[in-house]
């Protein structure tokens, strides 16, 4: 039986490593009637009419789909597909009756086969292995299988760390220009369902970018500064929240506006059974003449027709205008990406909540609130640390570090406030932190440590690890023990110098990584037994006599939260109008230490010794204060040093490329006016 592929699809195959052009055999003669056939198109008014093929009698899997082949080179290929090879049972691109040109028409996709909760969802079936594949002078190469779609999503094991992925996109896209990235629910218009729709207004991404993005192992990102750096997060994000995503896309590099659509669809895999990973993709780019986008054909009519009835018959859009209608709001330039066909949980209910609460979105099930009169389980449920497991709101708000300026993160209509959990610090202090690294350049984290306020009565403990301004670790708790030492201590620090895993969520276990935790828990010790008096607990490192006035303010104070002896507070913290956290170098926590061992030695020999180290105390520790606000703001403004020092170098970079372009322009109409002046153009009388 001779093939009908030559109409298939001009789709991405994400292994091939296939670079030869192969010319596609001639159709059958009924398949060829079919082609001559021209259905009138009913594109937007920016996009230039075309000549539809009708391709209903086209195979939607045949076995060996021809198109473009990206590989590890990112090459393209036209894939060979040999006639006297049998195919499978033809499967219509479309329902009967329906094409592409019919806006007003609505099919139905078919009922999936595809188990809807994500962990169960890895079988896969392939309907039959190409025998082509391995045949002597067939295509050599890598394959991958579309299970591996799902097996490479399992990286992610919390629904909001896959989103967290897709935010770090936009985030980088600051250096294209990006202000905002937008994250609401979307409609499927075909059937009613929630999808989740995250969009930005970056540079956007021209065809070849796309290709790159939806392919594996690509990744444009060479600045340190940048979050991304596998060149597999889209990937791993999309199909760990939903079954399909369809990107759109509009870029104006190189001075030419192009528009791009992609679909990476586990669905149209599994249901047609393919044996490797195909993403169907279609282009537009701007037309001056006419001032509307056209079709941009990569290799012919017939493809860029099949690629796009496969993205009308798969996507949540019946329609070529449909389609180019989700460009309206994307202005110049930017990406829109629409997750749909969304992971249910094991209980059968969607795992992303949209309804709960219409300005934020949850996980199903994972917010169980204890209806309880205890005010330090009402604190304790209302705080960050634990609503960030289950409100996007929440977990968005810290999530990053600094919100660089001028940008926003909109979360179903309303703009995400960053939460610095600095501010909630009671007593802070900075800890400077030294890691040994040998043969490397010494590397430095300020750690700032403190009081949670409302501590001892919020049970919160542990430390926000962030990884180059993005949150990997939150609320890391170091310190296990079961008599409440540590509770209440919580710190911030951006620790570059260890590396994130691929989901991050952790960190690798590395040697670093193991020599952070166990100073990360000594420093809560330390904290503990220098200030956990000022929470109400009896700290038995102080002398007598500090001890016995603690315990006759809590008791004077009754039920209400421990109060501060006044002449302590004087001497902690800074008295400035802005709360800035003391700063304790090691050398100087060690001496502080030893001043205190010594207070304690005095103490058990008079109250009047006492006494007078008390005084001794109060009196060192206002000679430390200076020095440490000061080396603080040190540091700070020596962090903004640097930052102003890479922008200015990002601009003299960018200066330089525009001016290169400018006189590359120059040249050419240069050029253009000589050869103008040399042509001999006779005027008419």
């Amino acid at each position: 039986m001779r093939s009908t592929a030559a109409a298939a699809a001009d789709v991405i195959d994400l292994s091939s490593d296939d670079d030869d052009e192969v010319p596609v055999p001639s159709t059958s003669a009924a398949a060829a009637a079919a082609a001559r056939r021209v259905v009138p198109s009913t594109s937007p008014r920016d996009v230039t009419p075309y000549a539809l093929v009708d391709v209903k009698p086209a195979l939607l899997y045949p076995l060996q789909p021809p198109g473009v082949v990206v590989g590890v080179g990112g090459s393209g290929a036209l894939v060979p597909v040999k006639e006297e090879l049998p195919v499978l049972t033809p499967v219509p691109l479309l329902a009967a009756g329906y094409s592409p040109s019919t806006p007003s028409t609505k099919v139905a996709l078919p009922a999936p086969r595809l188990c809807r909760q994500f962990w169960k969802s890895g079988d896969y079936v392939v309907a039959q292995r190409n025998p082509d594949a391995g045949a002597p002078g067939g295509r050599n190469r890598l394959r991958i299988n579309p299970r591996f779609l799902h097996s490479n999503a399992t990286s992610h094991k919390w629904a909001f760390g896959a989103i967290a992925e897709l935010l770090d996109n936009a985030i980088d896209e600051v250096n294209t220009g990006a202000t905002f990235v937008r994250v609401n629910e979307f409609t499927n218009p075909r059937d009613g369902s929630s999808s989740l729709l995250i969009q930005d207004d970056g540079g956007g991404m021209d065809p070849e970018a796309l290709r790159r993005c939806m392919s594996f192992g690509f990744s444009d990102k060479q600045s340190d500064a940048l979050i991304g750096q596998y060149g597999n997060g889209f990937k791993t994000s999309t199909m760990r929240l939903g079954a399909d995503v369809i990107v759109f896309t509009q870029n104006q590099n190189n001075w030419v506006p192009t528009r791009s659509i992609g679909l990476l669809s586990y669905t149209f895999l599994m249901e047609t059974g393919c044996d490797d990973v195909l993403v169907p993709t279609v282009d537009y780019q701007y037309d001056i003449s006419t001032a509307s986008y056209t079709q941009m054909l990569r290799h012919d009519q017939k493809l860029f027709s099949s690629n796009l009835a496969i993205l009308l018959k798969w996507s949540p859009f019946a329609s070529e205008a449909e389609l180019l209608k989700q460009f309206d709001d994307i202005g110049e330039h930017g990406t829109k990406i629409i997750v749909f066909n969304l992971w249910f949980n094991d209980d059968g209910d969607m795992e992303l909540d949209f309804n709960s609460d219409k300005k934020d979105i949850l996980i199903t099930g994972a917010h169980r609130k204890v209806n309880t009169n205890k005010a330090d389980k009402v604190a304790t449920q209302n705080y960050v640390s634990t609503r960030l497991r289950y409100s996007l709101r929440a977990y968005t708000s810290v999530l990053y570090l600094h919100i660089p300026d001028n940008f926003r993160i909109v979360l179903r209509g309303h703009d995400v406030e960053s939460h610095n959990v600095i501010n909630d610090l009671m007593y802070p202090e900075c800890v400077l932190y030294k890691p040994q690294i040998a043969g490397l350049a010494e590397l430095s984290a300020i750690t700032t440590i403190g009081f949670v306020k409302g501590a001892p009565e919020i049970d919160v403990q542990g430390f926000n690890v962030y990884h180059k301004n993005r949150l990997i670790a939150p609320f890391w708790k170091v310190a296990n023990n079961s008599y409440g030492k540590g509770r209440g201590v919580v710190g911030i620090l951006e620790a570059n110098f260890i590396k994130p895993t691929h989901d991050k969520q952790d960190f690798e276990k590395s040697v670093l990584y193991q020599r952070l935790e166990s100073r990360l828990k000594e420093m809560t010790y330390e904290y503990w037994d220098l200030h956990c008096h000022r929470i109400g607990y009896d700290n038995k490192k102080l002398p007598k006599s500090s001890r016995a006035l603690n315990r006759a303010n809590q008791m004077n104070a009754g039920s209400s939260p421990p109060i501060v002896p006044r002449q302590l507070l004087a001497a902690d913290i800074p008295t400035s109008s802005c709360a800035v956290p003391t700063f304790m170098a090691p050398a100087l926590r060690q001496k502080q230490m030893g001043l205190k061992r010594n207070i304690d030695a005095l103490g058990s020999k008079t109250d009047s010794a006492d006494q007078d180290g008390s005084h001794l105390d109060v009196s060192q520790r206002r000679r430390f204060n200076e020095y440490r606000t000061l080396t603080l703001e040190n540091d700070k403004l020596r962090g903004e040093c640097l930052q102003y020092e890479e922008s200015a170098k990002q601009l003299a970079l960018k200066e330089q490329k525009l001016r290169s372009q400018i006189a590359l322009e120059r040249k050419k109409y240069e050029e253009l006016l000589q050869e103008l002046r040399s042509l001999d153009v006779k005027t008419e009388k």
